[in-house]
């Protein structure tokens, strides 16, 4: 659908945290087609969208960003995701992310390993912080920025090099399928790393927050074990979580 109905320049639909934060009117459409689908086999299950927030209150909840990555659609640039997880009793048991420009779906399952393409996925390991290729997102609020910013000025000359692809979901994939050493971003959601957090765990990397805190909005971290221990010593000296 997404790929059919869009426009050369999707219109802006709303912003949400700043003039940068946008929605389009195919997020909404991406989302209630995935909420019809999931309620028409699992009425009683929960859902929580990005757009539409949270319905219902079953032990099974879905999480669903309908397009992680709205601006990179938006522009045209191949890099954005569909991103559906499921969880029940608040541990997340299974995660797809459809990253549709490339055609490629990484699915996993808790305890059954990350697949794509029917390989299965192997994050890197034994890579030193000095020689890692680490990915990293910017949020929207200017004040963020600027401490984003300045993290990034100190993490830069010690690692190979940094990406920034824009889709949280897509960097997390990347480092199941060795595309990327790591990732840390601050300020993503629970629907930008619920499945693409568990597709990272499933090929091996560790995927959490600052001091052995669960994956959250102030700081989400992801990296083969040893590399994550580098990478999270060296952000937690720079204060990452705040805005000002």
């Amino acid at each position: 659908m997404l790929l059919a109905k869009r426009p050369a320049r999707p219109e802006v639909l709303v912003t949400k945290s700043s003039p940068t934060d946008v929605v389009t009117a195919l997020d909404r459409a991406s989302e209630e087609l995935i909420r019809d689908r999931i309620k028409a086999v699992r009425p009683d299950d929960a859902i929580l969208g990005e757009e539409g927030g949270t319905t219902g209150d079953g032990r099974v909840r879905w999480i669903v960003d309908p397009i992680d990555g709205t601006v990179n659609f938006l522009y045209g640039v191949p890099e954005w995701a569909v991103s559906i997880a499921v969880e029940v009793d608040g541990e997340v048991i299974a995660g797809v992310v459809n990253v549709v420009p490339r055609a490629e779906v990484f699915t996993a399952v808790r305890g059954r390993g990350a697949w794509l393409a029917g390989e299965r996925l192997s994050c890197n390991t034994g890579v030193p912080l000095e020689r890692a290729l680490i990915a990293t997102g910017f949020g929207y609020g200017s004040g963020r920025r600027a401490v984003q910013a300045e993290v990034l000025r100190h993490v830069l000359p010690r690692v190979r090099d940094i990406r920034r692809g824009g889709s949280a979901a897509s960097d997390l994939c990347a480092v199941a399928a060795g595309r990327l050493d790591g990732y840390y971003e601050r300020g993503p959601q629970e629907w930008d790393y619920a499945a693409g957090g568990l597709i990272a765990a499933e090929a091996g990397a560790r995927v959490g927050g600052l001091e052995g805190r669960p994956a959250n909005p102030g700081l989400t971290l992801c990296a083969a074990p040893g590399l994550f221990e580098e990478l999270h010593d060296l952000l937690l000296g720079l204060a990452p979580e705040r805005d000002a």
